[in-house]
This record gives C-alpha cells, structure tokens and sequence, in this order.
C-alpha cells in the first residue's frame, strides 16, 4: 500500500501520460515490489531464527512489522528529504541503506540486532525509495493514473511469486545469513531504479514572469489543513483500522502450513499462489476504476474490496487442510490486489492533487502505528492460544469494521459535503458565461465610438506619416 512530499514539481507541467513516463512506471514497478513484499518474503526464515534464537512468533513477527512502520511512518522524514534533495537522489541514498541493513544482519549475533539491520535500516532504505517513485508517478501520469497505479501496484505480487521461493531456496542452500547476505545485494537494483525517475522540466518563462514567482511564498513542507477535511480525517481512521488486519494472514499463512505437517516448500507455495492471483487482481482493478462511471464513485469500490478481504479472512480461519489454505489465498490474492490498486487513487479523489502530497504522508504515519501492532499482537495471541483460526478471526473483524467505516463516512459526510463545492462551480460557470456573453456586445461599442470619433474630427487625425516607426 501507495509515500510522500510537500514538493510538487514544477508548475504549468502537463503530466505527458505516457514517453518516459513508462520507464518511471517500470521503475515504480520494481521498488513497490521490494517494498511491499519484502517484508512478507523475509517470514520464510522465521523457523530459523526461531530454532537459532529460541524465541517465540511474535518475536520474529516483529521484523515485518518494523519494516512495514519504517516504510509507513517516514512519510514526514522523506517529505523534508525529497523537498530539499529532489526525488532522484534521495532514492539512490535509499537504495545504499536497503542493502547494507539486509548485509549486516547477516552477521547479527541476536534477534534484537536483526531489529535494527533488517527492520529499521533497510525498512527506511525502502521508504526511501517507495515515497518518492509514487510521486514521480503521479506527477507523470493523469487521466491514465487508476491504470498506472494498478500496473505499479502489481510489482508486490510479482515479487512476491519471485521472492517467496527463492527466499525457501536460499534458505536451504546457504542458511538464512547466506539468504540475507543475497537478498541485501539484490535490493542494490533499487539504485537503478531511482535513477529512471527523471524530473519534468519546467516551461521556459520570460523574463516578465519571473519576478512574480520569485516572490511566491514557499509551499509549507506539510500541510496539516487536510485534517479540516472530514473525508480525510474519516479515510485515515478507516485506512489505520484496515491495516492492523491486511498484512496479518501473508505474515502467519506459510507457518500455517508447516504446522498442519506440510513440506517448508510447499508451505512457501502458498505464497506464490497468492502473488499470482495479485498479479491480475491489480491491473484489471486499476482498469475498471478508471472507467468513467466508476471513477467518481472508487470509495464505495474501495470499500466493497476491504469488505471482500475482511470476509476472506474469517472463511480461511476454518481451513483445516492445504487445499483449503490454498481456496483461503486465491480469494485473498484478488481481495488485497483490489485493495492494493485503489488505496491511493481513493485518497487523491477525497484530497484532490494539491494535497495530496501531504495527505499521504501524514496517513501512512497514522498506519505506522496499527503496522507496528498487528503482526506481532497476532503473533501473541498465536504464542496464547497454539491456534491461527484466532488470528484469522480477528484480522478479518479488523478489516471489515474499516470498510464500514469508510463507506459509512463517505455516504454520511464526504457525498454530503461535496454538494455545496458542486454548486459553487456552477456559480463560478455562470459567472464566466455571462461575461463571455458581454464580451461581443463590449467589442461592438467600443468600434462604434471609434468611428464616430475618425468621422467627428478628422482633421485632428492627420494624415499619417510613413517612417520606421509607424512602419514596424
């Protein structure tokens, strides 16, 4: 889940919807991908550190759970970084740190020195890098934008597929500090990454029009008025609820498996299942928000997929055999691939684009907080209970209160509120009708006077004289 920055580019830059604007989706591709299922990939190696460390799961679900609030709560971090630094730089920087937490902790001696490495360092390293490819993003892409975030979006299944796996296949073949050590040098590729994310550049102006932006006031690094808005204030309750839920099943399915006596491969698989329903679930939501008449209307879509992956949740917590683990991951790849392309497309429709750059680094702030709780209190109530139909439960109540929320608030608030902006729009259309009408009428009087005046007095006209100047 979308980052960001009180650094809005250049003005009276027309997004080119396409161009470079595909290699920068390309890019944006590849880090959502490292971003979002790294931290679901790493829970391949708990069992390992588990036996290595003698610790429970909810110590090791604190890992994914680091990297996800470091990924969700910098947003103010990299708003002051890209304002000052720009989106390109502050990447390549991000990219340094997501590999070097990933290769010292290969050499960590205990759990909580992996807390440090592979959470906080290399979680900001992908902060980094994720915050600021969404906005070159969205500063590259308009009317394609649903489309656009659907096809970024679906980087975190494809990796998922990818890394899952391979993550099991280390893991055999070198132990988990061998794991960590390749997987460190793999995130280097997000370098690369960030130098595709090329700046627009700015229209040439004259020199007449410099002055006035010279003594623009300086746009404020975050904006907090976005918290007068009621849809945002209702957006980041209901997104905060969502997310203490959402990462809980991808962290807890693959010991799921193993527990109910399966191979750690085909435990891994489940994963695998997952990412490649995701992997569609993403564009074609991305698709079909962007039709004209569900556009306006992507809350309600939005919702119904947190309905549908809260649903999901409790169904999977019956699972008592793989094939029904496997049921369990087809219906939620297509729920949180839903989930996945709409939550930031909902949030520039409540916000608008002006904000939005402040609006999303102040939510995933607030889902910083509900990311650093829910895995490792699922982990918990699993170390309690030795049961994950508990887990499920709860991350699926979780879920379906925060689609509740949102849908509710918008019918009762944001729809509401949205009437009296509609009506001065149209106040501001008449306006302008009316004085387009006058304009004719205006040109017509002002020849007539010009006439009478050539007529009236022509021998204060003169005749005019052909020189240089009269010429030009």
């Amino acid at each position: 889940m979308g980052a960001v920055v009180a650094d809005d580019g250049p003005s009276g830059v027309k997004a080119p919807d396409g161009g470079w604007g595909w290699a920068v989706l390309f890019g944006c591709f590849i880090i959502t991908g490292f971003s979002y299922a790294f931290p679901k990939a790493v829970s391949v190696f708990f069992k390992e550190l588990i036996r290595e460390f003698g610790i429970g799961y909810s110590d090791t679900a604190w890992i994914s759970s680091i990297l996800l609030a470091m990924l969700y709560g910098t947003g103010p971090l990299c708003s002051v970084c890209v304002n000052r630094f720009g989106c390109r730089p502050v990447m390549l920087v991000g990219g340094l740190f997501a590999s070097m937490g990933m290769v010292i902790a290969s050499f960590c001696t205990s759990i909580v020195q992996i807390y440090l490495t592979a959470g906080v360092i290399t979680g900001l390293g992908l902060a980094l890098n994720f915050q600021p490819s969404l906005i070159m993003l969205n500063r590259y892409f308009d009317k394609r934008r649903p489309l656009a975030n659907g096809l970024s979006a679906a980087g975190s299944p494809v990796f998922l597929c990818a890394l899952s796996p391979l993550g099991q296949i280390l893991q055999h073949e070198y132990g988990w500090r061998g794991g960590f050590l390749i997987l460190g040098g793999m995130l280097l590729n997000c370098c690369v990454c960030g130098a595709l994310m090329r700046p627009l550049e700015p229209p040439k102006k004259s020199d007449t029009t410099k002055e006035p932006a010279e003594k623009k006031a300086k746009k404020k690094l975050l904006d907090f008025s976005v918290f007068k808005d009621g849809g945002f204030v209702i957006y980041t309750l209901a997104a905060s609820i969502m997310v203490l839920g959402l990462f809980v099943p991808p962290v807890f399915v693959v010991s799921y498996a193993k527990d109910l006596g399966y191979q750690d491969t085909k435990a891994a698989f489940l994963l695998t299942i997952l990412g490649f329903i995701d992997i569609f679930a993403r564009p074609v939501c991305g698709m079909v928000a962007g039709l004209k008449w569900v556009r306006p209307r992507c809350v309600y879509l939005f919702s119904f997929a947190m309905i549908f992956n809260g649903f999901t949740d409790l169904m999977g917590s019956m699972s008592v055999d793989y094939g029904g683990l496997v049921v369990f991951c087809i219906f939620f790849g297509i729920s949180y691939g839903m989930v996945g392309a709409l939550q930031f497309e909902v949030l520039m429709a409540i916000v608008g684009t002006q904000k939005f750059s402040s609006a999303i680094g102040l939510v995933l702030l607030a889902e910083a907080m509900a990311v650093l709780i829910g895995p490792p209190s699922a982990g918990k109530l699993l170390d309690v209970t030795r049961r994950y139909m508990f887990v499920f439960i709860i991350a699926g109540i979780e879920v379906t209160t925060s689609a509740l929320v949102l849908a509710l608030g918008n019918f009762f608030c944001i729809k509401k509120k949205s009437e009296p902006h509609t009506k001065e729009a149209a106040a501001e259309r008449e306006e302008l009708n009316k004085s387009e009408d006058k304009t004719p009428e205006d040109a017509k009087v002002d020849s007539i006077e010009v006439e009478q005046f050539l007529k009236d007095e022509p021998e204060k006209n003169g005749e005019v004289v052909t020189n240089p100047e009269t010429c030009v």
